[in-house]
């Protein structure tokens, strides 16, 4: 019932909008003041379009829908279509052609009678250089193979290569430069010019002095005159720090990128006044600094001799490494020597200006005249260990090695060679 209501009062409301469509343009003609009777039928008609436009046009359901557009079948995209759809279709994008599998590797074919060979490289290979001098400090020549033994951590080990080093030296020289006492700064410059006239043409040479921190002199040259001048450039020091530990923990940093062997030679007190690096830490870098022998000279005994004399003593100092401070200077022999022993070189420590000479000469036999031993380890773990070394020079048979001199005497020889090696690192 209601929805039969609604459709009449729907239908009422149609008629009535009817007749005033219908009755507009004549009631519009009379408003204009044009009668009615007068106005043609093509003109009644204009006035009906125009009254629609007025009104908004006819409702919903009596305007014609106008019929919509023929759609067109969609286009499926083809299978070698390889771009993307856009209003027009698919834009054909040929794709690229697939590469055929690389075919697998085949394994060799194994030849009857052929046994089946396996190569393994091992690269960890220690060399020792060692120095074989009498109790003067004299190389001892006519060295064999068999007249080493070589101990790691007490196990021996089987030498696999054995050479006399005679190639050119590379070495690297610093000097103590510093406003302390004049007659230490004037034995390290005697002793720097005396190293520099010995060395040999095909040598080469870097010069470094330091006082509070390091200074590059000279680099390396071959040039002797070239050293010469830089040594000679060392006029009027400008601090009175010694600041040892600093200039070798950073003179070993420079040289560890060096090929091959490599030599320290330092000319200074031993004293070290406020280094950042401590003395454990230079230890650990010359401990983990490979195929670097250091050589090392004291300064300033006279000086220190003559205090002691004057009523100086072993008391402590009113400075570090005062004069009048016997303890200091005696723990700063200790530094040097150590340096030079873990790294089998040689402590020097002239009294006399008239020493430095022979000392140079010395050094530059032991650094020319050297027995180079080689052998793998047989512990090969790479754990970066510190692995003591014990160099021992016997007989043939494996007995008593004697030295004897011109007279038949014997006479007391010393090994020097390092105290022992850094094992390298297990790379992931």
């Amino acid at each position: 019932m209601e929805i039969a209501r609604s459709e009449k009062a729907e239908a009422g409301v149609y008629t009535s909008v009817l007749r005033v469509r219908r009755e507009f343009p004549m009631l519009y003609l009379n408003y204009l003041g044009v009668p009615a009777r007068r106005v043609g039928p093509a003109l009644v008609a204009i006035v009906l379009v125009a009254a629609l436009m007025v009104m908004g046009g006819l409702p919903a359901k009596a305007q014609q829908a106008p019929p919509p557009p023929e759609s067109k079948p969609s286009q499926a995209a083809p299978d070698e279509a390889g771009g993307p759809e856009g209003d027009i279709g698919p834009m054909a994008m040929p794709k690229k052609a697939e590469a055929p599998p690389e075919p697998k590797p085949q394994p060799a074919k194994k030849i009857a009678g052929m046994p089946e060979y396996s190569i393994r490289v091992d690269t960890s290979l220690v060399q020792v250089p060692v120095l074989v001098t009498t109790k003067d400090g004299q190389f001892i020549p006519g060295l064999r193979e068999g007249n080493f033994r070589v101990m790691e951590d007490g196990v021996p080990q089987r030498i696999t290569k054995f050479e006399i080093s005679q190639a050119p030296i590379t070495a690297v020289l610093v000097v103590e430069f510093a406003a302390r006492y004049s007659r230490f700064v004037y034995d390290a410059l005697n002793a720097s010019f005396v190293f520099a006239q010995s060395l040999k043409p095909e040598d080469w040479i870097a010069v470094i002095s330091f006082d509070m921190k390091p200074t590059i002199v000279a680099d390396f040259t071959q040039d002797k005159r070239q050293v010469m001048a830089a040594i000679s450039s060392l006029r009027i020091p400008g601090f009175s720090e010694t600041n040892v530990f600093d200039a070798l923990y950073d003179t070993l940093d420079r040289v560890e990128g060096i090929e091959g062997r490599k030599y320290i030679v330092l000319v200074a007190s031993g004293c070290d006044t406020f280094s950042r690096m401590t003395y454990d830490k230079v230890l650990k870098k010359v401990k983990d600094t490979p195929n670097v022998t250091i050589f090392t000279i004291s300064t300033g005994e006279a000086l220190r001799i003559w205090a002691e004399a004057v009523g100086g003593g072993h008391g402590p100092g009113l400075m570090p490494c005062s004069v009048t401070s016997g303890l200091d200077f005696l723990q700063a022999d200790n530094q040097m020597s150590t340096f030079a022993r873990m790294t089998g070189g040689r402590w020097f420590k002239p009294h006399f200006e008239g020493e430095l000479p022979e000392i140079f000469r010395d050094i530059g036999a032991n650094i020319r005249n050297q027995y180079v031993l080689a052998y793998h380890p047989s512990n090969a773990k790479l754990d970066g260990t510190y692995r003591k070394l014990k160099v021992e020079v016997v007989a043939p048979d494996g007995g008593q090695f004697h030295v004897h001199d011109q007279k038949g005497k014997d006479v007391k020889f010393q090994v020097i060679a390092r105290d022992g090696y850094t094992a390298k690192h297990q790379v992931e």
